[in-house]
């Protein structure tokens, strides 16, 4: 083929930076298959899959009941397929509707969509909706909320004319004094999130108010196993309301695939992204599910979709819907009581050791909780890996002057031993 266009290798990949280009094309010859597996196991024991894992920011370790897979992995659900033709997936669109349910009744919102790709894209498209709703172009963003979703947001609107403003959190909350003096009839939106990423609990009720007399709507950021015991979204006044669904029974799996998921008032469900399913009836009287105001672009709409997002994440919405299902809402409620008790427990095991304090003066806190260590808090991570904990987040990579603090997350997973053998590792090394 590169005889006949009169091309080298070399020229095929010309525009591709040196840096950037393979150390070589010449591949390796074919392995059996019994090579391929004894290679990828050799590969996958490197590893470290014994680690104790104290990481959280905005990623967390939940106990998943085996009931969940074995439901999902089914061969009426698991496949790739997308409902595009609803009359011909009555039981995956019943799902969808009913995923749409529980995500209403659990932030307290009206209505939900059938779930988008994560919790960063889900806030960027939440954003792009109040624009569309407000007619206006400025944007206020807490840097409490999760700083991979504001590297997201940037990403998105890098060739978007959108006024966005960021403000600095005051004592891990979101800056109130901040926020209201940027606030203004330009302003579409404010965003902040509850837990934020330090894990402290909020109450944006006032701030709600506030940002409704400018006119402007309060977007909302939760962490959904939370909501067992925290107030609603919905209580607090939010307009929309965005999450990471990976806590509803989806394993952390590397990175993904991961669920996002929004809810809002339901005058603005024609301005909302995505899919969403209703309930009707058919002709002959039977109750029936469809996709309904498909706003999207491979609808003909083209410029004037609400969305370029094509789908949903439908396999992960399902199991998002069995593992609230199984859990009801007392095991919910259980569930969150256990990772704040434990958090808690925790909290005050590891500040107890010498040169160990808090960073934030905020006491109420969900399962994340922020420590300032006597040193840097990167040296101290990696040297506790090598006792088997991945003790949490250095949160220097996104936030200058913290270079000593690190983010400690704990969920019901996690034990008092474990707690115990995590404070007397920690204790040794400093």
């Amino acid at each position: 083929m590169l005889d006949t266009i009169g091309l080298t290798m070399a020229d095929l990949f010309g525009d591709i930076p040196p840096e950037l280009m393979a150390r070589s094309f010449n591949l390796p010859q074919g392995l059996s298959e019994q090579e391929v597996r004894s290679r990828l196991a050799e590969l996958a024991g490197k590893n470290s899959t014994d680690l104790v894992l104290f990481l959280g920011g905005g990623f967390y370790d939940h106990f998943i009941p085996a009931a969940v897979y074995s439901i999902v992995s089914r061969s009426e659900f698991y496949t790739a397929y997308t409902p595009y033709q609803p009359e011909l997936s009555q039981g995956t669109l019943q799902a969808i509707y009913e995923f749409q349910s529980v995500m209403c009744r659990l932030t307290d919102m009206e209505v939900s969509n059938a779930s988008l790709y994560d919790g960063g894209t889900a806030m960027y498209e939440a954003m792009m909706m109040a624009l569309r709703i407000t007619g206006r172009n400025k944007v206020i963003i807490d840097d409490s909320v999760n700083p991979i979703y504001r590297v997201m947001i940037h990403s998105y609107t890098r060739n978007l004319r959108i006024d966005l403003e960021e403000t600095r959190c005051a004592d891990g909350l979101a800056n109130r004094a901040e926020i209201l003096e940027k606030l203004d009839e330009e302003t579409a939106a404010v965003i902040v999130q509850n837990p934020n990423f330090f894990g402290c609990i909020d109450d944006f009720g006032d701030l709600a108010e506030a940002v409704h007399e400018k006119g402007a709507l309060l977007l909302i950021s939760c962490y959904p196993i939370s909501l067992g015991i925290l107030k609603t979204p919905g209580a607090m006044g939010a307009d929309i309301v965005t999450g990471e669904g990976q806590s509803l029974g989806i394993p952390m799996s590397f990175g993904g695939p991961y669920l996002g998921f929004m809810t809002s008032r339901l005058q603005y469900v024609r301005k909302m992204p995505g899919r969403i399913a209703g309930q009707t009836t058919d002709r002959e009287g039977r109750r029936a599910f469809v996709l309904t105001l498909q706003a999207r672009e491979q609808h003909i709409r083209r410029e004037k979709a609400t969305s370029n997002i094509c789908s949903n994440e439908a396999l992960c919405a399902l199991t998002a819907l069995v593992y609230l299902s199984l859990l009801g809402k007392e095991g919910l409620k259980e569930t969150a009581q256990r990772c704040a008790d434990k958090a808690s427990y925790a909290y005050h095991r590891l500040t107890a050791i010498p040169g160990v304090t808090p960073h934030f003066r905020a006491k109420w806190f969900f399962n994340e909780f922020v420590l300032d260590l006597p040193c840097e808090a990167a040296d101290v991570i990696a040297r506790l890996v090598e006792k088997g904990f991945a003790a949490g987040f250095p949160l220097s990579r996104y936030y200058k002057g913290m270079e000593n603090s690190i983010l400690i997350c704990v969920t019901e997973k996690r034990t008092k031993q474990e707690i115990g053998m995590l404070a007397g590792a920690l204790e040794g090394i400093l």
